[in-house]
């Protein structure tokens, strides 16, 4: 069941990788997939609240499916601690997730997210993880990432 282009990479797969890669295969079929009607229908419903995209809140079927991502243990799946895999080996699990934005928000993987969780809890303090690396963790909140120029 390995897709072709894993094939030259098979001999440094780990099993872990086999096992968290067919969970997330299986949580996107068969949770992500069957709430997508619900999750965009909602969507839709709440832009019509917001005079701007950016100003709309998450769908609510976002926090069943974390719940369960979180309960199958495929949520946060981008920090290696959590992980346990490789970069080699989280590469095509990100492919999988790059596939399906909803997949990305309920697993808790998508950007800008992930950059700023992982610069939390390599360099915050306890206290930012306390008041924010948690949260984030947990899909509670999001962040966003702002640069200005000299």
């Amino acid at each position: 069941d390995l897709p072709d282009a894993l094939l030259p990479y098979k001999n440094k797969l780990t099993p872990r990788f086999f096992e968290v890669r067919a969970k997330v295969l299986d949580f996107i079929e068969n949770v992500v997939n069957p709430a997508l009607p619900t999750y965009y229908s909602q969507r839709d419903e709440l832009l019509k609240t917001v005079d701007h995209p950016t100003k709309c809140p998450e769908p609510p079927v976002l926090n069943e499916l974390r719940a369960q991502a979180k309960a199958r243990g495929v949520m946060n799946l981008f920090l290696p601690e959590v992980c346990k895999l490789s970069v080699l080996e989280y590469s095509p699990i990100g492919e999988l997730l790059g596939m399906n934005e909803v997949a990305n928000y309920a697993m808790n993987c998508a950007a800008p997210d992930t950059g700023n969780m992982e610069v939390l809890e390599r360099y915050g303090t306890e206290a930012q993880k306390k008041q924010w690396l948690e949260p984030l963790l947990n899909g509670e909140i999001r962040s966003a990432f702002a640069m200005t120029e000299p």
